[in-house]
This record gives structure tokens, sequence and C-alpha cells, in this order.
């Protein structure tokens, strides 16, 4: 990892959890840098046009600048312009959240989230990772892949417990996936949040392996599991031009 580029995105985060403009030395704190170091970080943003000085011991806060450049990466990423009008359309029929993720290492990266309307709901972001063995996108995932590639990546992953219904045994785990390759579809029942069933399945775009998931309050998807399992299936579908 590149520690310059990590730190100016720590910097980002910062702000985004603070909700306020922030000191040099609070940035320090948080970052665990110098305040020298952190303070030629400010600056150099600053002169880019990313940070402004609110003024002597008032903190630093970000311009528009970062809102300008991610809506303008948004609006022509070319995979999300190409499955978002069908993942809402999934979500508006499920009314739970759905997210579309891909492979990163160890994890799963979310890509893209469409946010359940219930108060009481699965909420996740773009960007939030988490383990292939507990999520229901990494069950996907893992469950798509060629037997030899799966079998070599199931003998590297370390599987850390979650929650306690997290399954942990590899044997275990094959079998979980072995039943999800019969349905076309993965679940995962609070094994990643406790309280939060979900349903996953594999998606092939342009030769890539994605995943795309319903997620919610565990009492909803269970009640309504195979109606669920079958849009799902059909928008799997639908995202690789077969329906």
């Amino acid at each position: 990892m590149v520690k310059s580029a990590d730190r100016t995105l720590q910097i980002l985060e910062a702000f985004a959890a603070a909700g306020e403009p922030l000191g040099i030395a609070e940035l320090a704190r948080r970052l665990a840098i110098p305040v020298s170091a952190c303070y030629a970080l400010l600056r150099t943003l600053e002169l880019r046009g990313y940070l402004y000085e609110l003024g002597l011991r008032k903190g630093w806060y970000p311009t528009l600048r970062w809102l300008q450049k991610a809506r303008a990466i948004a609006e022509h990423d070319p995979m999300l312009e190409r499955v978002a009008p069908i993942l809402e359309a999934l979500g508006k029929s499920a009314g739970e959240t759905i997210v579309f993720g891909k492979r990163s290492g160890a994890e799963v990266v979310y890509l893209n989230v469409v946010e359940s309307p219930h108060p009481i709901r699965y909420s996740a972001q773009p960007g939030d990772r988490k383990p292939l063995h507990s999520s229901s996108a990494g069950k996907a995932i893992l469950g798509a892949l060629p037997p030899a590639e799966r079998t070599a990546l199931l003998g590297s992953l370390r599987l850390a417990r979650i929650t306690p219904n997290t399954i942990v045994r590899r044997e275990l785990l094959e079998k979980d996936l072995e039943a999800g390759a019969k349905r076309g579809w993965y679940a995962t029942r609070g094994e990643n949040v406790a309280d939060v069933h979900a349903l996953g399945a594999p998606v092939r775009l342009d030769g890539e392996l994605y995943a795309v998931v319903i997620a919610g309050p565990a009492h909803r998807i269970e009640s309504a599991l195979k109606s669920l399992a079958a849009a799902l299936l059909h928008t799997a579908r639908r995202l690789e031009g077969r329906a």
C-alpha cells in the first residue's frame, strides 16, 4: 500500500466521519502520523482545491471539488450505467437492500448499493468490504469459480468468526457452497451481521465475475424467501442479457 495515497483517503474519511471541520492536531491523531506530515498533506490538498482553511484554530474542511469529481466519475462509470437500472428495479420489487459486488482478494467490495425504503433495513455503502466466506456475495462468487480455483482459494482463506453463525469449518463451507450451486443462489443467515439474512447470485459480465444480493432483516427475508430467490435469479439473468 502506498502510504501517501492511503493517508489522503484517510483524511477524506476522517472528515466524513466527523461531519465538521478538523484541526491539524486532531487529523494527525486520527491518522497516527506526525503533525508536520499531516500539514504537508493538507497543504497539498488545499493547493489542488480540495480543502480550505476556515481560519486560525478553526480547522480545515473539504471543498465541493470532491463531490463534483465523484459525480463526474459516477455518471460515466460504464459498468454502473449498465447495471444500475436493473438493480433499482429489483430493489423496488423486493423492498430490500440490493448490493452489487466484485471480489477483491479475500473480500468482496460493494460497487453499488440500492438501500431498502424500510426504516429497519440492511444498510451498506459502495466501497464496503466483506469477507468472502461470511457474505452471500462472497459465497456466490466462490461458488461460481472453477473447482480448482475455488479449492485453492478456500485453502488460503482465514475463516474468521464474524458472528456466532459464521461458518468457520472449511468442510461445512464447501457443503454450503454445493447446496447454493444446486439452487442457483447462495445464502447467509446471520453470518456477517447477526440479524441480517441475504441471498446472492453470481453474474458474469464481459468475462468478469460479480454478485448481486438481496439483504434485509431475517424475519422479512425468510417470510418471502421463495419469491425473493425467484426475483434474484431473474435479475441475474437480466444482468447477463439472458432475460
